[in-house]
């Protein structure tokens, strides 16, 4: 049977579907309405399926990554040679590099005046004053490290081990214009020599002395006419020492300043140009010493003093700071800022105008000098209950092929 129009309905304006027509299509409605639930079901179902996958992976990783060590954060397993050592490595090697900056001194320059070249004598003359030119290669920069630090591995742990490396008179004098010239003078950058030994060095504590040296540099801290610094150069080299070990140096205006002039010293006449001759400044303290000297043929003085007061003016007046050369001095200190602790100090001749300052801090300084002491160092530290020992020397000295023999006899 065709489906047909109402004709009441068509005669009022409109269509009316038959009744057959109406249950069939409520019947297709029907049917489409619960294909469409179901099919929204599946997909509320699916949805939610790939929700609880994903949240199960994120939370696997989670569990993963948190029992893992971090890429960024090194754990305690992490291996002696893996990334925490390598970091800390080269923390502590900025840190060291930072502190190992030298200062340049401000020499007093008229801008213009030039000297005379000895080549003979390695000397440059200006100013009426005569500067050893200086030649050390870093190669031997690390030997003179490599024998300091050999000292430190025999003295083992216990022991304090300091090194200080003593720039000389052209470093702290001669204007930079006239280190290098054309006429043929060639000198080479201490700051450099020193900074190459000691970043060489293993185990040992290195004191800058450089800087406050340069600090004073225009000041009267190395003679004219001879080799070695003065007594006032030699201060600020142990004001250093006594900073940088957290100790409080004895102040200028504590001391009585003395002085003995017309020195006369190693380079004087060894050109045809005038030097000025030199005034010798030595210090005595507020407080009484026992120095026991032993001479290099053996014999003992006994003394009160750390000075040859006796000195006089002429080519030996430097010898006026602890008798002048001697294997071995002991002195013991009555100061009252003095440690218990006593300190053996290794060095050539610019020592001697050093070391007694160091009485105002500790109550034993056992003065070695390298050249004719004939002992074995760590036997002789042992002996003498010793924790501190200083490599106290001046750069002329360290390059020496002599000189580093000496120093390793008695080291061993």
């Amino acid at each position: 049977m065709a489906y047909g129009y109402n004709n009441d309905y068509r005669s009022a304006g409109g269509y009316r579907p038959s009744s057959r027509y109406r249950v069939n299509r409520r019947r297709n409605l029907k049917r489409i309405r619960n294909r469409t639930i179901i099919v929204l079901s599946g997909i509320i179902v699916c949805c939610v399926a790939v929700a609880i996958i994903v949240g199960m992976v994120k939370l696997v990783s989670g569990i993963a990554s948190s029992c893992a060590p971090s890429a960024t954060v090194p754990t305690a397993t992490v291996s002696p040679d893996g990334n925490a050592k390598k970091a800390a490595s080269a923390k502590k090697a900025v840190k060291k590099k930072a502190s190992l900056t030298f200062k340049t001194p401000k020499i007093k320059d008229d801008g213009s005046s030039t000297g005379v070249y000895d080549k003979e004598n390695g000397l440059y003359i200006w100013d009426k004053s005569a500067f050893e030119l200086f030649y050390g290669s870093e190669a031997k920069a690390k030997e003179y490290a490599e024998v300091v630090s050999k000292a430190k591995t025999k003295l083992g742990k216990g022991v304090n081990v300091y090194s200080m490396l003593i720039p000389n008179h052209t470093e702290m004098g001669l204007p930079q214009r006239l280190k290098n010239t054309e006429d043929g003078v060639q000198t080479d950058s201490q700051a450099n020599y020193i900074q190459t030994s000691y970043e060489a060095m293993n185990g040992v504590k290195y004191i800058n002395a450089y800087n406050n040296l340069a600090d004073h540099c225009n000041d009267y801290i190395y003679f004219s006419s001879d080799h070695h610094w003065t007594g006032l150069g030699a201060y600020y080299a142990y004001q250093a020492f006594a900073k940088q070990t957290k100790q409080t140096p004895i102040e200028l205006s504590a001391m009585k300043e003395n002085k003995i002039e017309g020195f006369t010293g190693s380079f004087y006449g060894l050109s045809n140009v005038d030097l000025d001759k030199d005034t010798v400044y030595f210090w005595s303290m507020p407080f009484d010493v026992h120095n026991t000297v032993t001479q290099a043929d053996g014999n003992k003085l006994e003394t009160d003093t750390m000075y040859y007061w006796y000195e006089k003016p002429g080519s030996n007046t430097y010898g006026v700071f602890l008798f002048g050369d001697n294997p071995l001095e002991v002195i013991k200190s009555e100061s009252e800022t003095a440690s218990d602790e006593k300190i053996a100090i290794i060095h050539e001749s610019y020592g001697n105008a050093l070391i007694p300052y160091f009485a105002a801090n500790y109550s034993e300084i056992h003065s070695i000098d390298f050249r004719s002491f004939t002992g074995d160092l760590k036997s002789y530290c042992e002996e003498n209950g010793i924790k501190n020992v200083l490599f106290a020397n001046g750069v002329m000295s360290s390059a020496t092929e002599t000189q580093l023999e000496s120093m390793r006899g008695i080291i061993g």
